[in-house]
């Protein structure tokens, strides 16, 4: 049960948390270039998932936050529909590029099921060693429950989504860099990011 106190906060994270879902679902679309390794352009955002869902975590508790990761999941699958249907729909040719638009458009359903899939499988894991640490540890080493839930979550997440997204579409070599890439840049985030559970204040967890 959510504090009243905590209702807002809750609300609030969890909206960055849905935003950030659904941005880095229709950036991913893209695979840039950086540094020298090929990553898509959804791993620029969606690494911050996984410490927002660890903030709602703390709280809101566990069955909260696994109601989000669910409604995300939901409101995504969504979105890849609609996308869908808007690039079948007949274009009105007076207006330019809308063909190109919706060529655009069509492959965000395979992005968000590979990312759906990840997501959930990933962040329910990311949940349950949460919680396990918090059982265990407590208050103490609130930094340890972040990056303990993020160092196993997010190679699975990494490996679901790489390999659901792009198999049979870019080079092997691709889809290593992809993976490699998005699997550093998501603990770099993870790290960096361990301070931002001590400006929230937890629910006691469950016995």
């Amino acid at each position: 049960m959510v504090k009243k106190d905590s209702l807002h906060l809750t609300i609030m994270l969890s909206v960055f948390y849905v935003a950030a879902q659904m941005l880095s679902d229709i950036t991913s679309l893209k695979i840039i270039s950086l540094f020298g390794w090929s990553m898509d352009a959804g791993t620029l955002i969606y690494p911050i998932t996984f410490t927002l869902r660890d903030l709602v975590h703390k709280v809101a508790g566990l069955k909260v936050a696994r109601l989000l990761i669910f409604l995300a999941a939901g409101i995504n699958l969504f979105m890849a529909g609609l996308f869908w249907l808007v690039s079948i729909l007949p274009p009105d040719l007076s207006v330019g590029l809308q063909t190109e638009f919706g060529l655009v458009l069509s492959p965000v359903f395979r992005i968000t099921l590979a990312s759906i899939v990840a997501e959930v499988v990933a962040e329910l894991i990311d949940g349950q060693v949460y919680e396990i640490w918090v059982k265990k540890f407590k208050d103490s080493w609130q930094w340890g429950r972040v990056l303990a839930s993020n160092l196993i979550s997010v190679p699975v997440d990494s490996f679901i989504f790489v390999c659901v997204a792009f198999s049979g579409v870019l080079p092997f070599s691709v889809l290593i860099s992809i993976f490699t890439t998005n699997v550093l840049l998501k603990l770099l985030v993870a790290i960096l990011s361990m301070p931002a559970i001590y400006l929230v204040r937890g629910t006691k967890p469950a016995s």
